[in-house]
């Protein structure tokens, strides 16, 4: 089956340079494009996509009040929100995660990292663009040490992109085994979901921007 795509953006050139390179793939369909956050909540709702490119700064609603109606815990849809942005700010990234983004990717992103990071999520994977994911000089804190080993490993690989599939070959156990690991991190540290956990493990230094495959 297509992943089934909406595009929101104000400016109709970057809607139609998002569409020319996710037209290409025959896995992908776009439903639609919106040029403000009241159309984009419309037309999610009239076609329920699995996954919206979201861009912040638009007229009459944006980007992050947009997915808060459709992807805070008052709303029933399954649709993922990917934010799109020119601005590599922390204070958007935690806003777009705290009101149900399951993704984040600046929009100088790669052709080919859109593409993968709509299938991506699609599947249910977290995305998060490496340049936007780490405030500096956050101390460790104690509470990674309620962490097993493999627990700990995880969170990192995690981290620095592997999906579960990857991890479950890197360490030779099933993908079900590797979503307990993350299912005990996710409690064990307060977090509600693998996005939380990414931000967690860039904000405390577990893992480096440098380090990102």
């Amino acid at each position: 089956m297509s992943i089934r795509v909406l595009i929101v953006d104000d400016q109709a050139l970057v809607r139609a340079g998002f569409r020319m390179i996710l037209d290409t793939h025959p896995d992908i369909e776009i439903v639609g494009e919106a040029g403000d956050g009241n159309e984009a909540v419309r037309l999610t709702q009239l076609h329920q996509p699995d996954v919206v490119l979201m861009d912040i700064r638009m007229p009459a609603l944006d980007g992050i009040a947009a997915t808060r109606i459709l992807a805070g815990p008052s709303s029933s849809l399954q649709t993922h929100i990917v934010i799109l942005t020119t601005y590599d700010l922390d204070e958007y990234v935690f806003d777009a995660l705290a009101a149900g983004a399951s993704g984040f990717l600046l929009k100088d992103v790669r052709p080919e990292d859109l593409v993968e990071g709509v299938r991506r999520v699609a599947a249910g994977d977290g995305l998060l663009a490496p340049s936007v994911t780490r405030r500096p000089g956050r101390p460790e804190p104690a509470s990674v040490g309620v962490l097993t080993a493999r627990e700990l490993e995880v969170l990192v690989a995690v981290a620095r992109g592997k999906s579960n599939a990857e991890l479950a070959r890197d360490l030779f156990v099933s993908e079900n085994t590797i979503k307990t690991h993350l299912s005990h991190v996710l409690v064990k540290l307060g977090l509600r979901d693998r996005v939380q956990a990414v931000i967690y493990a860039y904000e405390t230094g577990l893992v480096e921007r440098g380090l990102v495959d």
